[in-house]
């Protein structure tokens, strides 16, 4: 488990070279709300656009999720909490006026970019 990277994983360094390639400054690995003990991967403070990107195992990807071998009732128990966790971070952020953004692993780093840059560059218009 120790090999496991909570950051600067292959696919988030593809996301953040693509956002960054894009003329966004961002912080990395910060809590959009210092008080609430999540981080999200990318955030912009001053537009409130907070990106995730969640892992197919760890997240239970619809499209790639495996099952474990081992211990599957433990992993099956540790997935679930961590969806509902997904959807509690989303939601108190939402609350707190963010913008939430997540992503899959496998996604398409440049067209998630994209979508990144068109949330934080309409947050920035925005009065």
């Amino acid at each position: 488990m120790q090999a496991n990277r909570s950051r600067d994983t292959k696919p988030e360094l593809a996301l953040r070279r693509a956002v960054h390639a894009r003329g966004l400054r961002y912080r990395v690995a910060a809590r959009p709300v210092p008080t609430l003990r999540r981080t999200a991967d990318l955030v912009f403070p001053r537009q409130k656009v907070a990106i995730f990107l969640d892992g197919c195992f760890w997240h239970g990807c619809p499209e790639h999720h495996t099952k474990a071998a081992r211990n599957s009732e433990y992993w099956k128990a540790k997935v679930q909490r961590n969806r509902e966790r997904d959807l509690d971070t989303t939601e108190r952020l939402t609350s707190e006026g963010w913008v939430v953004i997540r992503f899959w692993e496998h996604e398409d780093p440049v067209a998630a970019a994209l979508i990144v840059e068109k949330a934080v560059r309409g947050r920035n218009a925005a009065p």
